[in-house]
């Protein structure tokens, strides 16, 4: 799936990924390949994310909000 994190000054990481662990507010959640739409707010925490074949990437925020469907997924993250 094609993922973009987005700080307000910059661009974290743009790619694919096989899996995403995100910090929601009500706790940690995951989103997979064909996952369904979906809109969430971020708590602050740790993202991680795999790629197929390289190594696991990780990145702290402070807070942000999610959007995701057709294995396109957006994050504006502070």
């Amino acid at each position: 799936m094609k993922v973009k994190i987005i700080k307000p000054d910059t661009t974290l990481y743009e790619g694919e990924a096989t899996l995403l662990q995100l910090p929601g507010t009500g706790g940690l959640f995951e989103i997979l390949e064909n996952h369904a739409p979906i809109i969430s707010s971020l708590s602050a925490g740790t993202i991680r994310l795999q790629a197929e074949g390289e190594e696991e990437k990780r990145f702290d925020i402070k807070a942000g909000v999610v959007k995701g469907q057709q294995n396109e997924i957006l994050l504006l993250v502070q």
